[in-house]
């Protein structure tokens, strides 16, 4: 297991960025979208020693229609420090929707057997 912390900063001009912390020596990164490495994920060295700061270019292929999931990953270990996910197009509006609505549902639910115990347990 990693004690490396990753901390997003920010998605600017095609590029997020993000902060690697407790990191004793240079970490190790692997970004992948679709089982693919992304390329051109820079490491800096921080002037705080144990922090690296990284900049992940987002691909071209990573922007279309739906969901679409980065997956940052410490090589050295094969843990997942995080991920970057993207949502677009028209699609996202009934998703998010349905979702919406099923959240919605399952809350009735929850509200009406929580009064439905409260009644029978008083």
């Amino acid at each position: 297991m990693t004690n490396l912390l990753l901390t997003k900063t920010k998605i600017q001009q095609g590029r997020w960025q993000g902060q690697i912390t407790n990191a004793v020596d240079e970490p190790q990164i692997n970004v992948t979208h679709l089982n693919q490495t992304v390329d051109g994920v820079t490491l800096t060295a921080d002037d705080t020693p144990g922090k690296w700061a990284l900049e992940i270019p987002i691909p071209s292929e990573a922007i279309a229609d739906g969901v679409q999931t980065l997956i940052i990953t410490d090589t050295a270990s094969g843990d997942q420090l995080g991920h970057i996910t993207l949502m677009a197009g028209e699609v996202m509006g009934d998703d998010i929707r349905a979702e919406m609505d099923l959240l919605r549902a399952e809350l009735d639910m929850l509200k009406r057997a929580f009064r439905r115990h409260c009644l029978e347990t008083s």
